[in-house]
């Protein structure tokens, strides 16, 4: 009888070790919804999610953002005072402290979550970001990462989620970007 207990709650606990594992492997039913309305508001640059006004930065007016990330400290919304590129972009701070191995764990982690999304689309179809990840390294002051939106939407050609882990004078930072961003082969 003593076995079969054992065997029982042997079982039960790789059950749930199994099951956190599976957990820690894709995002929560929460950031993915969350990162599906924001990139579907790209269509909009963004003015559905844009919330109250910031305070100004050069060249940009900055806004909150209504709809946040799960883990993040807070997002926003940039808007360029550009006359070639008048899209805006969308940021949400995922770390903001001294510690360089949390915040290597979070742009890993942050990079883990972005690629493992499923971005139900308008046609109900299902999208996902596709890029590799650059390894952060400690003798370096930044490491970036850019995945791209695989859709067909002529709207979306350039859109990327930038994730980027930076150093500065009160530690390190890091960010998801959502924007548009254009290359060489665009001119």
């Amino acid at each position: 009888m003593k076995k079969i207990l054992l065997i029982i709650l042997c079982l039960f606990n790789f059950v749930i070790a199994g099951a956190q594992f599976y957990k820690a492997l894709v995002p929560s039913p929460a950031f993915n919804d969350s990162l599906t309305k924001v990139v579907i508001d790209f269509r909009n640059n963004f003015k559905k999610i844009q919330g109250k006004e910031l305070i100004p930065q050069a060249g940009m007016e900055v806004f909150q953002s209504k709809i946040g990330l799960p883990g993040a400290l807070h997002c926003t919304i940039y808007r360029f005072h550009s006359k070639i590129d008048t899209t805006a972009s969308w940021q949400a701070i995922m770390y903001d402290g001294e510690d360089y191995e949390e915040a290597k764990k979070i742009y890993i982690n942050t990079f883990r979550l972005v690629n493992k999304s499923r971005i139900r689309w308008i046609d109900r179809s299902i999208a996902a970001f596709n890029g590799e990840m650059e390894k952060p390294d400690g003798n370096i002051t930044f490491s970036t990462s850019m995945l791209q939106l695989n859709v067909s939407d002529p709207r979306y050609k350039n859109f990327f989620a930038e994730i980027e882990m930076t150093s500065g004078y009160n530690g390190w930072e890091v960010h998801l970007n959502l924007h548009s961003k254009k290359d060489d082969t665009d001119e």
